[in-house]
């Protein structure tokens, strides 16, 4: 039988973010929401009430794969931005702590530094955008809510499991994470999902191939965590 999440609150960001350009036009990144939806349906299942904060088109838990109780557990708020992703969760976060938070959403590390409210004409032969950097989300998180389980995603392309390891665990330390689930864009397809799960002292709890096992693992550790 699954552990169990009944009267536990969780937190899910998932799914891109967005920095415009003009009115039409944005930079954004290839995240789909699917692993963070895969893991609101599994927190669902167990008990828990969730919290998904989404970005634009993200992947979300259908009618379909939930019961009406499931469904009736389940809030959703939509942001597109990194200052809307930050507004809403210092606003979540304080006024009613989560007891764990996910941290998978893809956020922008790197967003144009103006936008104009027009379409900007196409008939220019170049165009120049300079890019800044955004503020690091998840490092505020811990500050707005001390006692928060916090899980980190960390993602990176084209390196060996050992090199994968001490990136997640350095970035897990650096942003006072609980634990943070270490992947490499490479070897994602659709559901295959390679992953490292790693606790604060560098052990690796799992090893899941998939997101539907990413989203098991995390809810598993999760329940014990929370109940200590």
């Amino acid at each position: 039988m699954a552990a169990t999440l009944v009267g536990r609150h969780i937190l899910v960001t998932s799914g891109p973010t967005r920095g415009p350009i003009d009115a039409v036009r944005f930079v954004s990144n290839r995240s789909s929401g699917r692993l963070g939806c895969r893991i609101a349906i599994e927190a669902l299942r167990r008990g828990a009430r969730v919290t998904v904060v989404a970005g634009p088109q993200s992947a979300l838990p259908t009618p379909h794969e939930l019961s009406e109780d499931e469904s009736a557990r389940l809030r959703v708020l939509h942001v597109e931005t990194v200052p809307d992703l930050m507004a809403t969760l210092e606003a979540e976060l304080a006024a009613s702590p989560p007891d764990a938070v996910l941290h998978a959403m893809a956020v922008l590390d790197y967003v144009p530094e103006a936008s104009e409210d027009r379409k900007t004409p196409s008939g220019r032969e170049s165009w120049d955008i300079r890019l800044v950097r955004t503020p690091k989300v998840i490092r505020r998180i811990k500050d707005w809510a001390a006692n928060v389980y916090l899980v980190e995603f960390k993602l990176e392309v084209g390196e060996p499991e050992e090199r994968l390891a001490a990136i997640a665990l350095e970035s897990l330390r650096r942003y006072r994470a609980d634990l943070v689930v270490a992947n490499d864009l490479t070897t994602i397809r659709d559901e295959k999902h390679p992953s490292l799960i790693i606790a604060p002292d560098g052990a690796i709890l799992a090893r899941p191939q998939t997101k539907s096992e990413i989203a098991r693992h995390l809810c598993d550790i999760l329940a014990g965590a929370l109940q200590t």
